[in-house]
């Protein structure tokens, strides 16, 4: 380790390796140019200056044109990096990732890759309102074909960024805004974190949290509090939402024979549902409560302070949710 890294920064220092060791990988987005100054979030600041506005290229406010010009440019042997600003903004490029990006090698008989990664940002309480806060991962992991991730810290964005840029296949790259600036320790150059292996985050005997994103960072603090209590909390980071790493999953809730799934995405429908039922089909006889699930209110999110709070799952009801499976009475 090399002192502390914030996780923008890492995925800066990720793309910014990768464009060195490959001319073929290009970046496309909205302010993303030197003019721009790298974006709204700055995640790429200082790469025009590097590899010239023919490679990181600022596009018009057209989400469409960025998603169908990566496709494109993938098909033509680059490895293009997508910034779409806001998670909701892929609405209005629905078709080109799910019909085209996650299909054409399906349709085209493993004939044909589509290399890309399609970066984008979220994150609830910070009052941007319904219709630029959403978790929408649910949606993606759903279609065949597509790699979804989401970091919860700074090495494993670096690494992970490495790793999808590399992928033959179109990756979804969940960033969280709360979390840019989070520092976490610095793995140094050239990192890689395989797609789809879940993380230990941290050890536990009595119940597994399972989650991704920001929320790893309430489990990792929960933990903390519920050991007070007596309870062992062991927390698996998931990473790679699909395909999510079935084996360490299970392998934590065999061992602790409770389970909560924890995201920040509403309750209902959610990727919550599909890794509670995984456990579910494969350790029924063994556990010892009803997997439990939360996640978001099952509305849009609001503007107003107050009710965002109200929306986003809380510390408070995750250690309510472990209270409850630890109660269980057969």
């Amino acid at each position: 380790m090399t002192g502390k890294i914030a996780l923008g920064q890492a995925i800066n220092r990720a793309i910014d390796e990768a464009m060195a060791e490959d001319e073929g990988v290009i970046l496309l987005g909205e302010d993303v140019a030197a003019k721009q100054g790298g974006g709204v979030f700055k995640i790429s600041a200082g790469l025009t200056e590097k590899y010239g506005e023919h490679r990181i290229r600022a596009t018009p406010i057209s989400e469409q044109a960025i998603v169908g010009a990566c496709v494109g440019a993938a098909l033509a042997g680059f490895r293009p990096i997508a910034e779409i600003m806001l998670m909701n903004f892929v609405t209005v490029c629905m078709d080109q990732i799910v019909n085209h990006a996650a299909k054409l090698r399906f349709m085209s008989g493993g004939q044909t890759n589509v290399p890309m990664v399609l970066r984008t940002t979220t994150g609830v309480g910070v009052g941007f309102g319904g219709q630029h806060s959403d978790m929408l991962e649910a949606w993606f992991a759903h279609v065949p074909g597509l790699k979804i991730v989401t970091p919860s810290n700074a090495a494993d964005a670096q690494g992970l960024m490495r790793a999808a840029i590399a992928c033959n296949d179109p990756v979804i790259f969940i960033e969280n805004i709360l979390c840019y600036g989070l520092q976490s320790d610095d793995p140094g150059p050239n990192h890689v974190v395989p797609l789809g292996k879940a993380a230990v985050a941290h050890e536990g005997s009595d119940c597994s949290i399972i989650t991704y994103g920001r929320t790893v960072l309430d489990a990792l603090e929960v933990a903390g509090q519920m050991a007070e209590e007596g309870v062992s909390v062991e927390i698996i980071d998931l990473r790679t939402i699909a395909p999510f790493d079935e084996e360490t999953v299970l392998a934590s809730v065999r061992k602790t024979g409770r389970a909560v799934v924890l995201h920040e995405a509403v309750k209902s429908y959610g990727t919550g549902a599909e890794v509670s039922a995984r456990i579910n089909e494969a350790l029924f006889g063994q556990l010892k409560a009803p997997v439990q699930r939360i996640g978001g209110a099952f509305s849009a999110v609001p503007m107003a302070n107050v009710l965002e709070q109200a929306w986003i799952p809380t510390k408070d009801g995750i250690k309510d949710a472990i209270r409850t499976t630890m109660n269980w009475k057969v």
